[in-house]
Order: C-alpha cells, then sequence, then structure tokens
C-alpha cells in the first residue's frame, strides 16, 4: 500500500469534508467527537488489554479503525484551525528530545 504524509492525509480529509461532508463540524462539536472517539478507542483497550470482558456489542470493533477515527477527527481540527500537523509533529519531537533525551534513561522504574 501507498504510503501517506500526514500532510497528505490532511489534504485527504479536506477534500472528503468539501466533497461528501458539506462543511465542517464546528471545533467544539469536533472536539466533542474527538473525546467520543477516544473513549470508544479506551473501551476496546480495557476488554482487550485490561481485565474487563467484552459486550456482544463490542466484539466487532477494530482497533485499528478507532484509532484511524481519532486521527480523522484530530486532522479535521488541525484544518479547521490552520495547524500543519507534520511541522507541529517535528516540533513537539525536537521537543521532547531536548527535555527528555536523559530522562528515561535515567528512570530506574524502567530497568
Amino acid at each position: 500500500m501507498e504510503q501517506i504524509t500526514l500532510q497528505e492525509a490532511q489534504q485527504m480529509v479536506d477534500t472528503w469534508i468539501k466533497t461528501y461532508g458539506v462543511r465542517y463540524f464546528n471545533e467544539l462539536t469536533n472536539m466533542t467527537i474527538l473525546t467520543e472517539e477516544v473513549g470508544e478507542l479506551a473501551r476496546i483497550m480495557a476488554r482487550t488489554y485490561g481485565e474487563q470482558s467484552f459486550k456482544e456489542s463490542d466484539k466487532d470493533r477494530n482497533l485499528g479503525d478507532e484509532m484511524a477515527d481519532i486521527l480523522w477527527v484530530l486532522m479535521c481540527l488541525a484544518n479547521q484551525t490552520g495547524v500543519d500537523l507534520t511541522e507541529a509533529f517535528r516540533k513537539n519531537m525536537e521537543k521532547k528530545t531536548k527535555r527528555d533525551k536523559e530522562r528515561h534513561i535515567n528512570n530506574e522504574k524502567l530497568d
């Protein structure tokens, strides 16, 4: 399968919204949807890796699909607010590396 950059994915979301979605939901609605989608991922994680058992309604859920739903809404929010996720991610990695380059290596809890 062809690789997609974050920038290309953001453009794909924007094109889809403008072609099929009529318009973006407002930012607050999308933030609420993002929270809902994270909750759906948490449900699957709790049942797959935690101690909760699956309900019948949970059995057809797909971990990757739930993560993609989160990514979709996050990209909607990025598009709406003018955030270039590629650049934001690059800067975030630099920040984490500068701040934490020795923190985790020196954490005795991680041995």
